[in-house]
């Protein structure tokens, strides 16, 4: 018989040892069991989770070698590790990833003996017990693979050499290295972290997190390894040291966080018996246990686990910005960014708060507060730098008793409150640089507590502030969509920052034991005394916070139709001012608990006890708010001036809801109503134009159906008949009409000259609409033409798609250096996915655009959709 010849490109098989998988799988499996049972009984501290991954390591290494030797593969090939078995991290019940390398022109499509030895090596590593996650590929795949898909580059990326040709490794290894390009590479690792924290709830403190995914896990940290390792900035803590990345007490405290996840998560696999990265509820208690924590009255064992990792996640939270940010600045290479002064302390680095020095804080400790007043009230600044990030990070230990007690800091921190926009965020950056907790050390005590309920999804110090973040949207028009009548009754107030401070205290005492209200009470009394708030003040902040779960039980648990019911509550609030601080502070409060705990029900009681409460108390019924009702007053007379006849307005107006009454100012609705007021049930697109009354440049009103490419087609006529767009007014009716209103300046017109606005206007409403009544292809947007400044001092752009409370709707914001057509670039994108324009801010601050989107659509649905519609977005948004 004539033996059968090797295919072309492949080796002889190696004489094959004999495998008795029957016994591997034994030795295998005991093996395996011996080192988890050496681990659970040893002290539960990182070294020794460091010790049982080695050995697990090795242990799968031995084994797979052991199986390749034995199913006779060719000489020529070759086993690779990748993902996280390929650099040298194998918990218990992880997968192992393995490559199995052929060169090339071989194919197991075409040699029937190659195709046979890989199955009976794949179905060997099964039956052994081993659980690998395989790929079979030529060089050549794998460079294909790499360049199409960066999840596959990733994995390609973290390889070792297990068994077989091993100079063939190393060619895998060199080639796949050279297709990554480090900064399209971070970017694309930036998008996917940003939409892993959306997935995860951007927050560290989820109930139930993923120790590996959720922000603030290890796969924060491995993104760090992967995006500085592409940089050329080194693959361990220590080499980015060298490199100037870290400091030697931040790779004390990365390696610190990073030992204490670890220790959790490979606990956690022991426990459950199961690859299982979740810290589920089921699961806590067995793993609080297994570290020696046990119940006692003031805490339970997993309060005490959850602790541990809340402190480590959020620090990895902390220390993944900074390093981020830093490794952002050095792919940025020789492009200086430009520094614009703010005071004498900060600067705005590219939308970034920057320090003046290093050692700003503790020369002035006062800084420290005043870092989040800036941040509020400089427009256009997004976030800290990491050298800010850094500095606070290594101050905190200034922020003691005396710091607190400085009556400058207490001042500086009612003026934080006070601000008129960018309360959340500045809090939540207070609470995720450790201040808030350091200058509130009663709010200290709740980072990272649980609630053990179903109820709260959310730490208490993370629910407070979702808390604050829905008290503050209600005095927010453009969140008038989400809640209407909150909305109708803020608008009445007055000065909000008396609900921000009972939003921040009514859950601050939990955990205490006792009655939370009460001593909750207590010490918002203790901060009014201290922060020298008036009487007035400091009696409704104590009532609230004793009060805050009164209006909810009452409206769910009681009889609203029982007169007796709603008087006695009446008599506990008192009057109409106290009455409306609680149903905003109670719809807030249910609100920020989880997503799914709202419901129109709950909400429909909770107004009914509202109003009829009012009635109670003598009080008119809020059928509209006062500021709106005025602002339609104001129209209607404006109306009037121009002869309009009583009623002009109702046609137009009642297919209009309160945000467009709360984004539109009295003169621009009169103007709507007069121009439209005769076209409302005519289904011809309108178009009208005007000289803006504040400014230079025309006022553009587009009255249209809606359609999905309608604000694209808008802006490709601007764009093209050389309009820059400085405003845009998006709304869409209860009719299902769009109403768009733009600010646009024209280079050919400049110190308002009347004659060529006149030939303007009559050009805009002709070539607009019969634009708009097209439906040829959209034309392909312009380069667009840049300042030499831009040119010298890039923006970096940055996109964010967040979907908002409901997840219905998603927030869309850039951020990038400003440019003729870019918004038509940036509609271009969204139309191409479908993505319907819901509302529009567009705000230019000199050289740089933050535009605001509120847009839905099917695409936005899914996971790989978003991604390439922000890197589209990405692409539009860079300078050309």
């Amino acid at each position: 018989m004539v033996s059968p010849q090797p295919s072309p490109g492949s080796a002889e098989a190696p004489a094959a040892v004999p495998l008795d998988i029957a016994a591997l799988r034994t030795q295998y499996r005991e093996a395996k069991q011996a080192l988890l049972a050496q681990f659970m009984a040893a002290r539960p501290v990182p070294q020794q989770a460091q010790r049982l991954i080695r050995e697990m390591t090795r242990l799968a290494d031995a084994t797979l070698t052991r199986l390749w030797s034995g199913c006779g593969l060719p000489a020529d090939a070759a086993l690779a590790a990748v993902g996280g078995y390929g650099r040298g991290e194998l918990l218990p019940y992880s997968d192992i990833d393995v490559l199995v390398l052929l060169p090339d022109g071989a194919s197991p499509e075409t040699d029937a003996a190659l195709k046979d030895a890989l199955e009976r090596f794949i179905t060997a590593c099964w039956d052994t017990g081993l659980e690998i996650g395989s790929s079979v590929r030529t060089v050549a795949d794998c460079v294909a693979e790499a360049r199409a898909d960066v999840t596959v580059q990733t994995a390609l990326l973290e390889s070792r050499w297990l068994c077989g040709e091993r100079p063939l490794v190393a060619a895998f290894q060199q080639a796949t290295t050279a297709v990554v390009d480090p900064r399209a590479f971070y970017r694309a690792k930036l998008l996917e972290m940003q939409q892993r924290h959306t997935k995860y709830e951007d927050t560290p403190y989820a109930l139930e997190p993923n120790c590996k995914e959720s922000p603030g896990g290890l796969r924060d940290l491995q993104v760090l390894r992967w995006v500085a390792g592409a940089a050329g900035l080194g693959r361990s803590w220590a080499e980015m040291a060298a490199h100037g990345l870290l400091t030697p007490f931040e790779v004390r405290q990365l390696q610190r966080h990073e030992g204490t996840l670890t220790l959790i998560r490979a606990r956690l696999h022991a426990v459950a018996r199961r690859r299982e990265d979740r810290l589920v509820f089921d699961l806590q208690t067995a793993v609080a246990e297994s570290f020696g924590y046990r119940h006692t009255k003031a805490q339970r064992a997993s309060e005490v686990l959850m602790h541990r990792y809340y402190w480590a996640a959020k620090a990895v939270t902390q220390l993944n910005q900074i390093l981020m940010l830093n490794i952002e600045e050095h792919l940025a290479g020789d492009c200086v960014t430009p520094l614009r002064q703010i005071n004498a302390r900060f600067f705005d680095r590219a939308g970034m708060l920057e320090v003046a020095h290093d050692d700003l804080y503790r020369e002035n400790p006062h800084a420290i507060l005043e870092t989040f007043l800036v941040f509020e009230q400089t427009p256009g600044i997004e976030g800290l730098s990491a050298r800010t990030l850094r500095a606070l990070y290594n101050a905190r230990d200034l922020m003691d008793a005396a710091f607190r007690h400085d009556p400058i800091n207490r001042e500086l921190f009612l003026d934080i409150l006070r601000q008129p926009q960018g309360i959340t965020h500045a809090f939540r950056l207070m609470n995720q640089t450790s201040v808030l907790g350091r200058y509130l050390w009663v709010f200290r005590r709740i980072v990272g507590r649980m609630q053990h309920d179903l109820f709260h999804v959310y730490t208490v110090d993370q629910h407070i502030l979702m808390v604050l973040r829905n008290v503050r949207r209600f005095f927010i028009p453009e969140h008038a969509h989400e809640y209407t009548f909150c909305s109708q009754l803020a608008a009445n107030w007055g000065e909000p920052w008396p609900l921000y401070v009972a939003a921040l205290f009514h859950d601050v005492a939990k955990g205490r034991g006792g009655d939370h209200s009460e001593l909750g009470a207590r010490e918002v009394r203790r901060f009014a005394r201290d922060h020298a708030l008036d009487r007035e003040d400091t009696a409704l902040v104590e009532f609230l916070v004793r009060h805050h779960l009164t209006m909810s039980t009452v409206a769910q648990k009681e009889d609203l139709s029982d007169p007796d019911v709603i008087r006695a509550f009446a008599d506990k609030v008192g009057d109409e001012r106290h009455l409306t601080a609680l149903y905003l502070l109670t719809v807030a409060d249910i609100r920020g608990t989880s997503p799914k705990v709202w419901n129109a029900w709950k909400g429909k009681l909770l107004e009914d006890l509202y109003r009829l409460t009012l009635r109670a108390l003598g009080g008119a019924r809020p059928n509209q708010d006062a500021e709106l009702d005025a602002r339609k007053q104001e129209a209607r007379q404006t109306l009037a001036l121009h002869s309009a006849l009583p009623g002009t307005e109702e046609p137009l107006w009642k297919t209009l809801d309160i945000s467009y009454f709360a984004r539109h100012e009295a003169a621009d609705i009169a103007w709507h109503a007069r121009m439209l007021w005769r076209h409302v049930d005519r289904p011809e697109t309108v178009v009208r134009v005007r000289p803006s009354p504040i400014g230079d440049g025309l006022q553009v009103l587009v009255y249209s159906p809606d359609r999905p490419d309608l604000f694209v087609r808008i802006c490709g006529w601007f764009d093209s008949a050389g309009y820059s767009i400085q405003d845009a007014k998006i709304h869409t009716s209860r009719s299902g009409w769009a109403l768009d209103t733009f600010q646009v300046v024209h280079p050919h017109c400049e110190d308002r000259d009347q004659s060529c606005y006149r030939d303007l206007i009559t050009l805009a409403e002709h070539q607009l609409a019969v634009a708009l009544a097209s439906e040829a292809p959209l034309p392909e947007p312009g380069r667009g033409r840049v300042s030499r400044r831009v040119k010298s001092f890039p923006v970096t752009p940055r996109v964010s798609l967040r979907p908002d409370e409901r997840g219905q709707r998603w927030l869309l914001s850039v951020s990038t250096s400003d440019r003729s057509g870019l918004l038509y670039a940036l509609a271009r994108v969204l139309a191409r996915h479908g993505v319907n324009l819901q509302l529009a801010k567009i705000s230019t601050l000199g050289e740089r655009v933050e535009d605001t989107f509120l847009v839905n659509g099917p695409a936005l649905q899914h996971t790989r959709t978003q991604l390439q519609i922000e890197s589209e977005l990405l692409d539009a948004a860079a300078p050309r």
